[in-house]
């Protein structure tokens, strides 16, 4: 008996752009996929102003997100495991 295996290769999600609407950061991925989450899911983030928040850039090939003027890194895959330092919280 012959037994064959398909394993599908798995790929750490890179981001190819990156914007901030209305204090959400949105990632496009290298799948397609669009992304976003709350600035306010991470300490310093939370505390930026909006003015802020729109100085973001990847970094590390698309693997990182960067706040030059917060001193912030957060990496993209981290992002997506839904790895965030403050709960969600409803807007109100």
């Amino acid at each position: 008996m012959i037994t064959t295996t398909h394993e599908k290769e798995i790929a750490e999600p890179v981001a190819i752009k990156v914007w901030v609407e209305k204090r959400t950061v949105f990632l496009e991925l290298t799948d397609g996929r669009i992304i976003g989450f709350p600035a306010d899911r991470f300490r310093l983030l939370a505390k930026a102003t909006d003015e802020q928040l729109q100085e973001v850039s990847l970094r590390l090939d698309g693997y990182a997100l960067r706040w030059e003027n917060l001193d912030e890194d957060i990496t993209v895959p981290g992002i997506v495991a839904g790895n965030f330092q403050l709960p969600y919280r409803k807007a109100s």
